[in-house]
């Protein structure tokens, strides 16, 4: 099966690097719902949303099953992170983390006192299966929750008093060594053969020393994933007449050692704000956005692809994919693409059931 995969994938991606068109089937979910993020726990996939609560989607059935406050089966509608493992899915929220057990079938909440109300709002959710470990990034401060012990720890990440390196935006589970946390003012990396307490167990980095190439006045982190050689970082654009190097964006290729290579308009991306990023074979799916000077809004760009061998970048063209795509998730066979519209499904390996680990 996995084989069948790699050679439709193949043949995939042949097609969009001349035509940058997408041949295969493609399946629209979810219509006029605003969608944040997408997991899988093994036989579903879970996926938050902006005002319509949590939906679940049976690999199986092809069937949605949806926890709202209109299905009165969960208490909120506004989620922005989701988790799972095989027991649970964790959910983030502006009033804290929502916990569905599913041997129960029931969500519970979870507040964090340190912080104040803000620090409620949960922005990044990561279970790591290695440490049994759930990491939640909120408006302020690091939680590590240890599934074993079932205890709820909080860590202060600030960074030479900048309040906004403790402020979490996205998190990467490395392997059983490292994770990586995304902050509105650099990324730390963080070594988990030692303690969180320990100082020495952390690298930050913004934009000294030449890290990201020194461009910029500040470095937002968006989005991150991880290949063997690589860690590929998608950074917020946001800049103004008054101050136009604030936030510059681009989309980042660091090698973890010293060498950071860009990739932004000039190298073809469609915009320099970065959404989300994923990763199929040896392309990066990268969804941008153009941050508007006199507007001062946000206008999605599209999503483009990378190839990771040659560094050629190749936008999309597709009008059945819109151009704001916040989140992307590939579980091996679906690449699902989020947006204001719903859920876009993509299929590689249409013939065949995706595979799955057992799921209570």
């Amino acid at each position: 099966m996995m084989k069948t995969t790699i050679i439709l994938l193949i043949l995939f991606f042949s097609s969009i690097t001349t035509t940058a068109q997408i041949d295969f089937q493609l399946n629209h979910y979810l219509s006029g719902k605003k969608i944040t993020s997408i997991c899988s726990g093994s036989k579903y996939l879970w996926v938050a949303t902006d005002g319509n609560g949590i939906f679940r989607y049976s690999y199986s059935t092809k069937n949605w099953k949806n926890y709202s406050t209109k299905k009165k089966n969960i208490s909120l509608d506004f989620f922005f992170s989701i988790s799972a493992n095989t027991r649970y899915v964790w959910a983030g929220s502006t009033d804290g983390l929502f916990i569905f057990d599913k041997r129960r079938r029931r969500w519970t909440k979870r507040k964090f006192g340190k912080g104040g109300q803000l620090s409620n709002w949960i922005r990044s959710l990561a279970y790591d299966k290695y440490a049994k470990v759930l990491w939640i990034g909120r408006f302020k401060y690091l939680t590590k929750f240890d599934l074993r012990r079932r205890r709820f720890k909080d860590f202060d990440l600030t960074v030479g008093n900048n309040e906004k390196t403790n402020t979490i935006k996205t998190i990467l589970v490395d392997g059983d060594s490292l994770v990586w946390f995304g902050t509105e003012a650099g990324l730390h990396k963080y070594n988990k053969h030692k303690s969180l307490n320990d100082k020495s167990a952390f690298t930050f980095y913004d934009n000294s020393r030449n890290y990201f190439g020194g461009e910029g006045d500040v470095v937002s982190v968006s989005t991150l994933i991880s290949e063997q050689n690589n860690i590929w970082i998608g950074l917020d654009e946001f800049v103004t007449k008054s101050n136009p190097t604030y936030n510059l964006g681009g989309f980042y290729r660091f090698d973890r050692q010293n060498k950071w290579t860009r990739f932004g308009k000039k190298e073809g991306l469609p915009g320099e704000g970065i959404f989300c990023a994923a990763i199929t074979g040896n392309y990066i799916w990268v969804s941008t956005y153009q941050f508007g000077i006199n507007k001062k809004e946000v206008n999605g760009t599209g999503v483009a692809l990378i190839n990771r061998l040659t560094d050629d970048v190749k936008p999309l063209l597709d009008n059945r994919i819109p151009n704001n795509i916040y989140t992307m998730y590939f579980d091996g066979t679906y690449l699902w693409l989020g947006g204001n519209d719903g859920i876009i499904q993509i299929n590689f390996q249409n013939k065949f059931k995706p595979p799955f680990d057992s799921d209570r």
